[in-house]
């Protein structure tokens, strides 16, 4: 499949679960990078606290997709979704029936209460978030 236009764009953001972290088609971000218009052309642009900068620049809407596809699919997070956010006890157990469902998983450890008090953040890739749901539910508890 070829895209070509900003809809198309967004329609396969959709079809492979990336999240909405970028302002493309009818998303809608309060901060972040976007792609819109700007007169008769084409623009990729970063917009924080209600303030819009214009970054980039395109003649044609072909060439302002092919450069947000590159971003997009180049940012680590794009189309990660967390499911866990918990203390180490649990981390082996989740990520045991992660395998045993042979889904790809990233994790990472962030301190939470300090280094003495670090938490564990677990992330599945694409449309993997629809299968689970259940993990989800289960291990993205914030006081575990």
């Amino acid at each position: 499949m070829s895209i070509l236009t900003i809809k198309q764009l967004d329609e396969w953001m959709i079809d492979n679960c990336y999240n909405d972290s970028y302002a493309i088609g009818n998303r809608n971000i309060h901060e972040g990078f976007g792609l819109g218009t700007f007169g008769s052309l084409y623009v990729w642009y970063y917009t924080e606290r209600g303030q819009r900068q214009n970054l980039n620049y395109f003649q044609s809407e072909q060439e302002a997709v092919a450069f947000a596809f590159k971003i997009i699919t180049a940012d680590k997070f794009a189309n990660r979704h967390l499911i866990g956010f918990l203390k180490d006890k649990l981390l082996e157990e989740l990520l045991l029936e992660l395998n045993n469902r042979n889904i790809k998983y990233w994790t990472d450890q962030i301190p939470y209460g300090g280094i003495s008090d670090p938490r564990y953040r677990v992330f599945v890739f694409g449309c993997d978030l629809n299968l689970t749901v259940d993990l989800k539910e289960k291990y993205n508890q914030q006081n575990n």
